[in-house]
């Protein structure tokens, strides 16, 4: 047997990391599926009843794309609510669209799957959290341009004074108390 091929001997780590069977990975691989087809089926169906969605993603997160002045307000992360006012959402392999409106003016978030970091329908009382890695500081995050005043917007939009939450989800996340 050749060193790669026996077991770790007690007291010595193996970094999770290089096992291609990191099943903590590969559950939060599955759950964040579970995510998008929630999405997929509002982007086809819209949402029924109460549902409604509060999404934590990393706004610093390569691939997340957000105006310079919601960027500059939540550097780090961000929470936004899909209930009733949101538009174009669009799920895709790597990430999905919504335009929200923040203080009267419609912006385009893109937000890749793996920058979630909780995902919650309080209507039914489920939620999910995810680890979200240290985005590589090589990478600047993307960013969208200012958009043009709502009184510029194109025939169809959405009306400009619908406006969209940001909140925290303290209340939600387990306190040092629980963990244990």
């Amino acid at each position: 047997m050749s060193a790669a091929d026996r077991p770790p001997r007690v007291g010595v780590e193996v970094k999770v990391s290089d096992d291609p069977l990191n099943y903590q990975l590969l559950t939060e691989d599955a759950l964040r599926s579970v995510v998008r087809k929630a999405l997929n089926i509002a982007a086809e169906r819209g949402l029924n009843g109460q549902h409604h969605f509060y999404i934590t993603f990393r706004t610093d997160y390569p691939g997340a794309e957000l105006a310079d002045h919601l960027r500059q307000k939540h550097a780090k992360e961000m929470t936004i609510v899909l209930q009733h006012q949101f538009w174009g959402l669009e799920v895709g392999d790597s990430h999905f669209a919504v335009t929200l409106s923040f203080n009267g003016q419609h912006e385009r978030l893109v937000v890749p799957w793996a920058s979630i970091s909780a995902f919650v329908d309080p209507s039914v009382q489920f939620g999910l959290q995810f680890s979200v890695p240290e985005p590589q500081p090589a990478s600047a995050p993307a960013a969208l341009p200012t958009p043009l005043p709502a009184a510029s917007a194109p025939v169809g939009a959405p009306p400009p004074d619908a406006g969209a939450r940001v909140v925290t989800l303290d209340a939600f996340r387990k306190s040092d108390a629980r963990k244990k």
